[in-house]
């Protein structure tokens, strides 16, 4: 047992010398095990031990003797230990997922705080069989299908995953070292207690004696397809993905253009760029949103847990749900002259600066498009407002011969509808006197060899 463990930590490069270790005991025999195998092992890497123990609270006084049988167990072994007790839950709640996320939570704090440098957790080969199992019938793709990593990049490390949960009991009854046993184990209110009890066994006996081993390698080959995709997607990201938080936009043309198992992953790497995770999304989502891609043109939209995804020309933007509504999103405000107005929600200021002459060239003009936004001064006879375009408005910008309605200078200039939520335009009175990007209105525009002139442009705060 304490040979393999260290292959394992050698192959893997689990640990570094010197480094001080958390291991994570629950007082079952896989944790039990991973603690006095690496007390062992400790020497080999000069290794520093602590046990940590988060105690859920939710068996009562069995989880309170599970906590004290832990503690003493440290104690005897003479290593430091480190309690945590409770569970936060909202209602509605994964039982399951809530404690698993407290438990990573704990690890984070342990680390940050720089009581260790890493965790050792005590999952099994057996624990990895119904990992992979678990995910493969809720449908998880290759990612998921990875199971659990030996290592991860949030500092978590598993010795005993190449290990049977049969080979750990076995040992520990060999070396005469008691365990608890959590009741809640037993329960088959739980998937994966399920899958462990009747399911794993079912298939092992009636299909393939080795299943366990064969789901451990199909684990073993998708970790390393996603190693190799890890890079890949990096590269990916770089080239094809715009960030504009909270939302990430896609070129939905190149995002079409790619094969289906690179639009795929890239696809679900950017879901998890602006959802933070990916709880919730399964195959559905992410083929739904390359349909979006596929659209020869127009507009679309479609929405997954905790995500709003618009297709708009060429674009593809995939964001958290914003509670954007027509009541939330109008605004007015006086434009000062001089002066500026930050765009509500936006990065955009309205900045307005008076010139006494027309010499006004790009370097006052619109940083945004390089347009230059100038009005003679003396035709503004009233004071100046500054608000979102409404449906209906409509002006005549300097560059036309008549009114155009600004939806349809949208169109033409291709803006995507989520760019035209909080889209300013400044006014003097009922008449749209500039509006962005599309500039003066021509009855307002400085002429060459007028003066003063107002330059209004907008800018990035």
């Amino acid at each position: 047992m304490i040979e393999l463990a260290a292959k394992t930590i050698t192959r893997y490069s689990m640990f570094q010398p010197g480094q001080r270790v958390g291991v994570a005991v629950s007082g079952g025999p896989d944790s039990v095990c991973l603690l006095h195998v690496l007390r062992e092992l400790a020497p080999r890497w000069d290794l520093r031990l602590t046990v940590l123990h988060l105690d859920h609270e939710l068996r009562g006084e069995e989880s309170r003797a599970d906590a004290e049988f832990v503690r003493d167990l440290a104690a005897a072994m003479g290593l430091p230990f480190v309690l945590e007790t409770g569970l936060r839950r909202e209602p509605g709640d994964n039982l399951e997922q809530a404690a698993r996320e407290a438990r990573l939570e704990f690890f984070r704090r342990v680390r940050q705080v720089g009581t260790v440098d890493c965790v050792a957790t005590g999952h099994t080969r057996s624990d990895q069989a119904e990992t992979v199992l678990f995910r493969f019938l809720r449908g998880s793709g290759t990612a998921g299908l990875a199971g659990i990593r030996p290592v991860t990049s949030d500092g978590l490390v598993r010795p005993l995953i190449e290990v049977e949960r049969a080979e750990v009991e076995r040992y520990l009854r060999e070396q005469g070292v008691a365990w608890r046993v959590d009741s809640s184990n037993a329960s088959t209110e739980f998937a994966r207690n399920r899958i462990r009890q009747e399911l794993l066994p079912q298939l092992t006996r009636d299909w393939n004696p080795a299943l366990a081993e064969t789901l451990a390698h199909m684990a073993e080959w998708a970790q390393g397809e996603e190693s190799y995709w890890a890079a890949e997607l990096a590269r990916l990201v770089s080239e094809q993905v715009v960030e504009d938080p909270p939302a990430v936009l896609l070129r939905a043309d190149r995002l079409a253009g790619l094969p289906a198992a690179v639009a795929r992953r890239l696809v679900r790497r950017a879901v998890e760029m602006a959802k933070g995770d990916l709880r919730g999304i399964g195959f559905e989502h992410l083929a739904g949103i390359l349909e979006l891609a596929h659209l020869g043109e127009g507009h679309g939209r479609l929405q997954a847990p905790g995500l709003d995804i618009f297709r708009s020309f060429e674009w593809l933007r995939i964001a958290p749900p914003s509670g954007d509504t027509l009541a939330n999103r109008n605004y007015r405000f006086p434009l000062p002259v001089p002066g500026a107005v930050r765009v509500p929600g936006q990065k955009w200021v309205v900045k307005t600066e008076l010139f006494e002459n027309t010499n006004v060239t790009k370097e006052t003009g619109d940083v945004y498009n390089g347009c230059v936004g100038c009005l003679d001064w003396k035709r503004i006879s009233g004071s100046l407002e500054v608000r979102n375009w409404r449906p209906g408005d409509q002006y005549q910008p300097a560059s036309r011969a008549g009114a155009e309605k600004i939806k349809v200078l949208f169109h033409e200039a291709r803006v995507p509808l989520w760019e035209r939520r909080h889209w300013p335009v400044v006014t003097m009175g009922d008449a749209i006197v500039w509006a962005r990007r599309f500039g003066p209105a021509a009855a307002f525009a400085a002429s060459p060899g007028a003066g003063p002139v107002l330059s209004i442009r907008e800018t990035e705060s």
